[in-house]
């Protein structure tokens, strides 16, 4: 798999049947390895690793409605209190990062109500903080460290 922009992790990997998987520790389970997947593990572990989000107040790859259709988000961080913290979109290397992305990482928060949004592809990473109150948001150099505040 291609070098990301995220620090050196360890990873566990399995081969069946000329499948490779790799386990996610949210879920504790391998899945098949895809671009995408690659990326999701990536950005799981630098939640964990480096902004020290709690590995109990992550989620991976659940439903959300966004105007009545089911989606899938990628990851989901959430505040003591169960509410959502942070909103992860996840793409393949190969996808440009470019406004439909972003909006549907916006769509989705419109359900989810994060305080900050996460768009990478594991080679470029935009942070933003939202501000529900003027109803705008802020590009974010880096993503703050989790807190309990």
């Amino acid at each position: 798999m291609q070098k990301l922009n995220f620090p050196q992790y360890q990873f566990r990997f399995k081969n069946t049947e000329n499948k490779i998987g790799i386990f996610t520790p949210l879920r504790k389970k391998f899945v098949i390895l895809t671009p995408e997947e690659w990326v999701r593990q990536h950005c799981v572990h630098f939640l964990m690793n480096e902004k020290k989000y709690p590995i109990t107040l992550l989620n991976e790859e659940k439903k959300v409605n966004v105007n009545g259709m089911s989606k899938r988000y990628d990851i989901v961080a959430y505040k003591n209190n169960g509410k959502v913290k942070l909103v992860v979109e996840c793409k393949a290397p190969s996808v440009q990062i470019t406004q439909t992305t972003f909006d549907q990482i916006a769509r989705y928060n419109l359900s989810l109500n994060a305080d900050f949004l996460m768009l990478t592809n594991g080679l470029n990473h935009y942070f933003c903080q939202m501000n529900f109150k003027e109803k705008t948001y802020t590009f974010l150099r880096d993503l703050p460290e989790y807190s309990v505040l």
